[in-house]
């Protein structure tokens, strides 16, 4: 899922789907069906290596870095796919068949990031995101109130924003505990990515 800003300041829902279920399939297949499995996965290596690449582009600089570097490598793979089954090379209802049957379905979803500014590859983000919450329901073994559920899950989220921004957990909680009147006057100021540490407003000052 990703969503857009249009023009009128509203958000728009584009719906892509993720490369990396995509790939994932053919990992586990590669053991049965290594020549097939290493063509998938090399053409997606080349679009993740091409990724790598556009981490300080701007959303529209890397949806044209995309278009000139990845498209023909994803529109050469669908081509091949299509032959396997044209040419009945693979059969269809196999474990490979499905697999490639899967990326054809989706295609569109897939290679959103070819089209739309801004669209994932992948949700990994998310996927890396709902593992913390697993991770901190492990650790914290369960909580006796729901009320102390409640207090655990919004000090989990206000973590993860504050890592998320390259903000100092501690020192930012610390921080809104001091000032508990100025954050009641202006909770917005305080939020994680308005967050300024003392050392930055001393020297804006």
């Amino acid at each position: 899922m990703h969503w857009r800003r249009t023009q009128t300041g509203e958000f728009r829902r584009v719906v892509a789907k993720c490369l990396a279920h995509a790939r994932r399939q053919f990992i586990e297949l590669e053991a049965a069906f290594p020549k097939e499995c290493g063509r998938v996965l090399d053409a997606l290596a080349e679009v993740y290596r091409h990724e790598a690449q556009t981490k300080l582009m701007t959303g529209e600089e890397r949806l044209i870095f995309h278009q000139h570097k990845s498209r023909t490598v994803m529109d050469d793979l669908h081509q091949w796919i299509t032959e396997q089954f044209s040419q009945r090379l693979v059969e269809p209802n196999s474990g490979l068949g499905k697999a490639l049957t899967y990326m054809v379905k989706h295609w569109a979803g897939l290679t959103k990031f070819l089209t739309v500014a801004g669209a994932p590859l992948d949700n990994n983000v998310c996927e890396r995101a709902l593992k913390l919450a697993v991770l901190h329901r492990k650790n914290a073994l369960f909580y006796k109130t729901e009320q102390g559920a409640g207090v655990g899950d919004m000090l989990m989220s206000v973590i993860e924003t504050c890592r998320l921004n390259e903000v100092n957990v501690w020192e930012y909680l610390l921080a809104v505990v001091c000032n508990e009147r100025a954050v009641g006057r202006d909770p917005t100021r305080w939020l994680p990515w308005n967050y300024a540490p003392p050392e930055v407003q001393m020297r804006a000052a």
